[in-house]
């Protein structure tokens, strides 16, 4: 059995729980469900990404509720997993992830958030260091385009593991 055959066969309420578990928004959950049933997993991911490319900046906002400053201690095993290379840092990177982080939220509004999977606290840092220079209507797409990137990662996970999906 397929993962986006057992997601089908799964109560709209499971489906809705696990698309929560993607992202934040529930528009976005709502929308991407109203596709299904999904033929396979290609088309489950470009109705989810074609759902999040139209979302109104207000629910955009609501999906960054669910993502923990990078370097903080994650909150759901998703970014606790994505992240999981920066919990092994020097004190000073952590440190400067924080100030940076504190920056970026002054400056733009919202939560510093990037594709963390595999990388280093260091490379984390100079991409948060280089998007600070990013106006804000810029960093607004680049941190769309991230968010895109999260969701999918998150959907091929967890569609690659048939019986992950309820759990």
């Amino acid at each position: 059995m397929s993962g986006v055959d057992e997601f089908n066969r799964m109560s709209e309420r499971q489906r809705m729980h696990v698309l929560f578990g993607v992202c934040s928004s529930t528009i976005w959950a709502r929308r991407v469900l109203a596709g299904g049933p999904f033929p396979d997993a290609a088309a489950l991911l470009d109705r989810a990404d074609r759902v999040l490319a139209e979302l109104p900046d207000a629910e955009i906002d609501a999906a960054l509720d669910g993502h923990p400053r990078i370097g903080a201690r994650a909150d759901n095993p998703s970014s606790a997993r994505e992240q999981a290379r920066v919990a092994d840092a020097a004190a000073e990177v952590k440190t400067a992830l924080a100030d940076r982080n504190r920056e970026y939220e002054d400056r733009f509004g919202y939560v510093y958030l990037v594709c963390a999977s595999g990388r280093t606290a260091e490379e984390l840092l100079a991409i948060l260091t280089e998007r600070l220079g990013n106006d804000p209507e810029t960093e607004r797409r680049v941190m769309r385009n991230e968010l895109a990137k999260i969701n999918r990662l998150r959907l091929e996970r967890l569609l690659a593991s048939p019986g992950r999906l309820e759990g």
